[in-house]
């Protein structure tokens, strides 16, 4: 192979390995954006959905409708960092330590969420309450067991593709 035939296959080499990370970036960038999509609906569904089912649990004194709700503005936080993780997706050097803090706030999020209805479950059996019947508890959960399961669906398939246990735990 002559000099020429060699440089040229070597840029033809370089060439496919240059179009192939240009794709991989590309597709990598899709999948960042359709996470923050997913995360933007997950603020934005939660959010009420938060202040409805906690306004519900306080009328009806359902600690399983308050926490819920607090649920609800637990997977705020969680989607707001998580918005954060997938608009800083691009950066490749701080993308494991962004990752990393991102699964250790969600992470966060969801113990604090335990801990209350740990407290609060505790608290009701003592006082020996029990809580009363909330049609827009019953209305919002049957309307939240149709939509997350598909949400969830979608963050599990984004985080997968993106190799982020955060977005997956989300």
């Amino acid at each position: 192979m002559c000099e020429k035939e060699f440089a040229a296959f070597l840029f033809a080499i370089y060439s496919g390995y240059a179009f192939k990370m240009t794709e991989l970036t590309v597709a990598r960038q899709v999948m960042a954006h359709r996470g923050r999509r997913l995360e933007y609906f997950t603020i934005v569904w939660n959010g009420p959905e938060g202040l409805i089912a906690v306004a519900a649990g306080i009328v009806a004194g359902s600690i399983c409708l308050v926490g819920f709700g607090m649920d609800s503005f637990i997977e705020v936080s969680s989607g707001a960092t998580l918005l954060w993780r997938m608009s800083v997706d691009v950066d490749v050097e701080s993308r494991e330590r962004n990752e990393k803090l991102s699964l250790r706030i969600v992470g966060v999020c969801f113990v604090a969420l335990a801990v209350y209805i740990a407290y609060e479950s505790v608290s009701e059996v003592i006082r020996k309450t029990s809580p009363e019947r909330s049609i827009p508890g019953i209305v919002l959960a049957c309307v939240s067991l149709i939509v997350m399961p598909i949400l969830s669906r979608a963050k599990k398939k984004v985080g997968k593709a993106l190799r982020s246990a955060a977005m997956k735990a989300d």
